[in-house]
């Protein structure tokens, strides 16, 4: 049977990586502090914890000094109430947030982890990965080794989704955009039962193109197909393509970053849109979340955003095989 996380022979295994990671934690705070950014912290506990439609919130209760209850959720990301902040006039703002996720578990996934957001007003999708190469230049030597993936920081590969699928796929996504039978003999995989485009979409990815990324230099995937914008806007030069890009290093998903969508009728609908598919797979409710919709109406001032999963950031810049090995005490 295993040493509980606190046995001093556990804790031992452990410090070597965590003293890495909280060597990381100072030179982030002063990396972001140097460029005239301000640290934030906002509320973990919210009345809704966004649309995404396949992650798990952890649900809790609310009880107000007059006996009244009111449901909660433990925050999936900050990015709602920094970009309050953004509106507010809040500038550039950093957060290390505790983010949950239910139902999540394995070798790169914590229900419980730590979350690094950052929000880079007047930034296009260019100068958010300058500044993301610059970070990871600053705080991870030139080389990193994680999972037996040697990764040299010298060069960061630039790749759009569509020409991810040319490439791995041999099919042109954009072309094939809502029409799962078309990709699939593109593609030249077989359509499951009950599997739309979406789901083959990903499908493809997870098994033809991520093995690729972000291996002998990091990856930023680029411009992903407008249905799977999220919360970016689309690409004024191309609508059929949202300014979306998501990071990979040592062949592990680091980041997700958008230029931000600052619509309010538009991100109003996704919203619902959102809804109605997490219903439709008997996803739990919550009410739509009008004040940040309020606030997107009262002027949001164009910005980019990226959400990068600190603790994989850990087990980089450690060397680290497995998310508990960088965890001070890995709730199971």
């Amino acid at each position: 049977m295993p040493s509980p996380a606190w046995h001093p022979e556990s804790l031992a295994a452990r410090l070597p990586f965590l003293r890495r990671r909280a060597l990381l934690t100072q030179a982030t705070r002063a990396f972001f502090t140097a460029r005239g950014y301000t640290e934030v912290e906002t509320p973990y506990a919210v009345p809704a914890p966004g649309e995404e439609v396949h992650l798990r919130a952890f649900a809790t209760t609310r009880e107000h000094p007059d006996g009244a209850r009111e449901p909660l959720w433990l925050h999936t990301s900050p990015e709602f109430a920094m970009k309050r902040l953004l509106v507010g006039g809040a500038g550039p703002i950093f957060q290390l947030a505790r983010v949950w996720r239910n139902g999540e578990g394995s070798a790169l996934h914590a229900a419980e982890f730590t979350m690094l957001e950052w929000y880079f007003p007047g930034a296009d999708m260019a100068a958010l990965m300058a500044l993301t190469e610059e970070f990871l230049l600053a705080v991870l030597p030139p080389e990193v080794t994680c999972r037996g993936v040697r990764t040299d920081l010298s060069r960061f590969e630039r790749l759009s989704v569509a020409e991810a699928f040319f490439r791995h796929v041999g099919a042109d996504v954009l072309a094939t955009e809502g029409d799962a039978p078309a990709l699939a003999a593109a593609s030249g995989a077989r359509l499951r039962a009950g599997e739309d485009w979406e789901d083959l979409f990903f499908r493809l990815l997870l098994e033809r193109i991520e093995p690729h990324l972000g291996r002998e230099h990091p990856t930023f995937l680029t411009h992903w197909p407008a249905s799977q914008a999220a919360l970016a806007r689309r690409d004024p030069a191309d609508p059929r393509v949202a300014e979306r890009f998501e990071l990979f290093v040592c062949g592990i998903e680091l980041a997700n970053a958008f230029v931000e969508l600052t619509d309010a009728a538009e991100q109003r609908a996704r919203f619902l849109a959102d809804r109605a598919r997490r219903h439709a797979i008997g996803g739990p409710d919550w009410p739509l979340d009008e004040d940040f919709l309020a606030a997107l109406a009262h002027g949001m001032p164009e910005a980019a955003g990226i959400a990068l999963g600190f603790d994989r950031l850990a087990m980089i810049a450690a060397g680290a095989d497995r998310i508990d090995q960088v965890l001070w005490l890995p709730s199971g």
